[in-house]
């Protein structure tokens, strides 16, 4: 199972099993294998491949769960994915091997998305441009619903990982505010000469919240 990457990070190690996971789990529902039956279930022998398109100085063959991970300390998983850096002639296609047709598939791609941005389409476009372009064209053939869900499933993550940072976002932009309103109430207390209702009322908090920061600078002293 083989995957682009342009960014390097150790993360990949995890994302490889993850796909891993997801690719056994549809290689057993396509054959109909029972995984929680008596009889043990067939499953094909696996290799992890990442092709690394980026630039890097340090060029590992392989990269491990545990070495990266849990400092080599025995663990009730481990994942090696071994890593293949592809380099590619931009003016020619044919007779590229397997790694720089990978390569152009991926520069193919990666000029639909910036058409079409991180859709469907842009996917079903990489596809039909490879099979005309004969990039991978017997695989897609045969693989093209494997390549379509391995695409969406990377949609997924970044997704996630979009939604992660502006929730990340949010929560401090909160606590900031809080922050400034606790401030300011504790600013008005200090003067000594604003009843506690009028600055709940100007603050937009309650009158227990305004006595909650007047008890804790009282602990304070």
């Amino acid at each position: 199972m083989t995957y682009n990457q342009s960014t390097w990070t150790m993360n990949i190690i995890v994302r490889s099993l993850l796909y891993l996971a997801q690719s056994l789990q549809d290689y057993l529902d396509e054959r109909g294998e029972d995984l929680y039956g008596s009889r043990k279930v067939n499953l094909p022998e696996t290799e992890l491949y990442v092709i690394y398109t980026g630039e890097r100085v340090s060029r590992p063959e392989e990269v491990s769960l545990t070495e990266e991970f849990f400092e080599n300390k025995k663990s009730a998983i481990e994942v090696k994915v071994k890593i293949l850096y592809g380099t590619v002639n931009p003016d020619k296609t044919e007779g590229e091997d397997i790694v720089g047709q990978y390569v152009l598939f991926t520069k193919v791609y990666n000029e639909q998305i910036r058409q079409h941005r991180r859709t469907a389409k842009a996917v079903a476009e990489t596809i039909r441009i490879c099979k005309d372009r004969d990039i991978l064209k017997e695989y897609l053939a045969t693989r093209e619903k494997e390549v379509i869900t391995m695409i969406m499933s990377l949609y997924d993550q970044d997704r996630i990982m979009k939604i992660h940072v502006e929730s990340e976002k949010r929560i401090a932009a909160e606590k900031a505010a809080r922050e400034e309103k606790e401030a300011s109430i504790r600013r008005m207390l200090r003067d000594g000469t604003i009843p506690a209702e009028k600055i709940a009322s100007y603050m937009g908090v309650s009158v227990e919240e305004v006595r909650e920061v007047e008890a804790g600078m009282l602990q304070e002293v």
